[in-house]
């Protein structure tokens, strides 16, 4: 499977000529969605989903069950649900975005684990209950710590993790978040800048 990193919290999985799109939010790039044969959403924010841009392409669009997305066709799915978008088999975790501040925001979040391989969180820290190859780590966010990021890869334990939710965040920081993912996680953590792949 090719994984292709895009910003913020985007990502392109693509896999004999199938392509699945994970959170094209309003900051991540058009090309990201070339092709693409189906789309996940993990929740309702802005920098998650682009609607116009979805709204446009055409393809199944899967998101939560209780997510708020006007204007946008979607497939529900809950957690625990089970389909197939773009030939890929999909399993929906979670439930709730993480919290920012006295209970704020909460809106439906699910994560995915694609082939039982790579797992995409969304906003939330939900640890999957099967082993993952790849985890899509979350680095930073008004609802995340350095510390929390951590603990998470450990918890989730895959054998390789790579940054995503990183758009608000200079290369100072990004720098040093990357340090500490690198040195106290037992995974090969990587940094993917947009537009990397492997």
């Amino acid at each position: 499977m090719l994984i292709t990193k895009y910003t913020h919290a985007c990502v392109r999985l693509e896999h004999e000529g199938r392509v699945l799109v994970v959170d094209p939010g309003i900051w991540s790039e058009p090309d990201a969605l070339t092709g693409a044969d189906a789309v996940l959403v993990t929740h309702e924010h802005a920098d998650h989903v682009d609607v116009l841009r979805l709204r446009a392409l055409g393809v199944p669009v899967h998101a939560p069950a209780g997510a708020d997305i006007p204007g946008l066709a979607v497939q529900r799915a809950a957690a625990g649900a089970e389909f197939t978008a773009a030939g890929f088999a999909v399993r929906a975790v979670g439930g709730r975005h993480a919290t920012v501040h006295g209970g704020q925001p909460d809106c439906a979040n699910l994560g995915y684990v694609v082939d039982g391989a790579v797992y995409h969180p969304g906003d939330a820290l939900h640890v999957p209950g099967e082993a993952v190859d790849t985890l899509l780590v979350p680095v930073h966010g008004s609802w995340l710590s350095t510390t929390q990021a951590i603990d998470f890869v450990n918890a989730v334990g895959p054998r390789r993790a790579f940054a995503v939710h990183d758009a608000q965040i200079n290369e100072r920081g990004l720098s040093s978040v990357n340090g500490w993912l690198g040195r106290e996680t037992d995974t090969d953590y990587r940094y993917l800048r947009p537009g990397d792949a492997l």
